[in-house]
């Protein structure tokens, strides 16, 4: 792999890694610190495929997905209150969910690069973010997908109560979801800032 996606590499393997030791613990009621260090994984794909190109953010993608099933790996071993930290559920979740959502990043990101500065990063981050919130949640937690793992009970993220404490009624697992969700969109917006001043300073030319 060429030394110049290294910080790519590095910055993702990183936020992978971080992701998975954060999400552990919780940031009020619907979050946890997880859910603000993952979406830099997008903008980490973003900065490469506007500076190397899709082949190379490609690989940085894989990077993560490697440092993502270590991390599972690890976690499934490791007891918590409640069973393992990582349950099958969770690790094909968050498998998936990263996969797709980051290759969709790349290729709708790579069809908008000719566009204004901020198209690209902001409607891939966009939609691939969305994709990843649907992915993982409902494979982790949705009643219907019991089959996959019978033996991890989450009948406790199919509790129904108000969405966000506020909302119609669903199960749990909605309301993590979309919490979720939207603090990956508000970053989505917050990421446009330094994707602009990166790729700037590297090209020394308007972005």
């Amino acid at each position: 792999m060429s030394k110049s996606l290294l910080p790519g590499v590095l910055a993702m393997a990183a936020t992978v890694v971080a992701s998975n030791i954060l999400v552990q613990y919780l940031l009020g009621p619907w979050l946890t610190w997880g859910a603000l260090t993952y979406p830099v994984a997008f903008l980490v794909t973003d900065l490469t495929n506007r500076l190397h190109g899709a082949a190379a953010a490609r690989r940085v993608v894989l990077v993560g997905f490697v440092a993502g099933i270590l991390c599972s790996l690890i976690g499934s071993q490791i007891m918590g209150e409640f069973g393992p930290l990582v349950t099958l559920r969770i690790a094909i979740g968050s498998g998936a969910a990263f996969l797709a959502a980051q290759l969709t990043d790349i290729a709708i990101f790579n069809r908008l690069r000719a566009g204004s500065w901020w198209r690209a990063p902001l409607i891939s981050t966009l939609f691939s973010s969305s994709l990843d919130t649907a992915i993982f949640f409902t494979t982790a937690f949705s009643a219907s997908l019991t089959f996959i793992e019978p033996a991890n009970d989450v009948s406790w993220a199919g509790e129904v109560l108000p969405i966000l404490g506020f909302g119609p009624q669903a199960p749990l697992w909605v309301s993590l979801a979309v919490a979720d969700w939207m603090v990956k969109l508000a970053l989505a917006a917050v990421a446009l800032v330094p994707f602009r001043i990166i790729v700037g300073k590297l090209t020394l030319r308007p972005v």
